[in-house]
């Protein structure tokens, strides 16, 4: 038990020093996650010596590149990361716009890979990133085809004015969705970001989804029957490649 929980801690250190963005002191590490120093001090030596966290000029702590070794390597091992990257390369190539492949992970929407555009969206959101799921378009794609692989909170919380937080009308947009194949949302979790996805399936089995993301304002200047059929054009390439593989 005891070991199992200084694997937890360490674990909890690891996310801790990733979400902060910038790099952090034992005291501070310390009082933030509610631990002892000593504690602190002793995992964090032993990620340093396997080179999950490193060291600054300043003595501090940010993560370390073996991690980025160890994301790299289950990335070389995912086929749908390796069957996408050309449709989406192709994509970004035609919009000139960031494109992703999200799937779902222990019920949550993951960010699995993503090629960069030549927008203003090329930071947002990274490989590895969770987003929402009532919130987003993918989110709704995968509600109407694939439900028993995520977890939708019971209270849908509200990211801007124009997140859909009442359940009926949720329901009704994801019905929709299932009759037409793909989705769109609108400002619905970040004002100003506008995204239109389209499911990967695999023997009739919705494993994936390719979305697009683009500045609102620039989903009127491209339109969104190019967006749609660009992003379905992608996704139809990725369950093809998942026939022929």
């Amino acid at each position: 038990m005891r070991a199992s929980n200084t694997v937890h801690k360490a674990l909890e250190l690891l996310f801790y020093l990733h979400k902060r963005g910038r790099s952090e002191g034992v005291t501070a590490i310390a009082e933030k996650m509610g631990m002892p120093k000593s504690s602190v001090h002793r995992q964090l030596s032993a990620l340093v010596d396997h080179g999950l966290v490193e060291q600054d000029e300043r003595g501090m702590y940010r993560p370390g590149f073996a991690l980025v070794a160890l994301g790299l390597g289950v990335l070389e091992r995912e086929p749908l990361v390796t069957l996408s990257r050309a449709p989406l390369e192709e994509a970004v190539n035609k919009l000139g716009e960031t494109c992703f492949l999200i799937g779902s992970r222990a019920g949550q929407l993951v960010v699995m890979d993503k090629v960069e555009g030549r927008g203003m969206l090329r930071a947002s959101p990274e490989v590895g990133s969770v987003i929402p799921i009532h919130a987003t378009a993918v989110g709704k794609l995968f509600m109407a085809y694939a439900p028993h692989s995520i977890k939708v909170d019971k209270e849908l919380p509200s990211y801007t004015e124009k997140t859909v937080t009442n359940r009926s009308k949720l329901n009704e947009s994801v019905y929709q969705i299932k009759r037409v194949g793909w989705a769109a949302n609108i400002d619905e979790w970040k004002t100003g970001l506008s995204v239109v996805a389209a499911p990967v399936w695999q023997n009739q089995r919705m494993v994936a989804a390719v979305a697009i993301a683009v500045v609102t304002t620039r989903l009127h200047e491209i339109g969104q029957a190019t967006l749609q059929q660009t992003v379905n054009t992608a996704a139809e390439s990725v369950s093809q490649r998942f026939l022929t593989s």
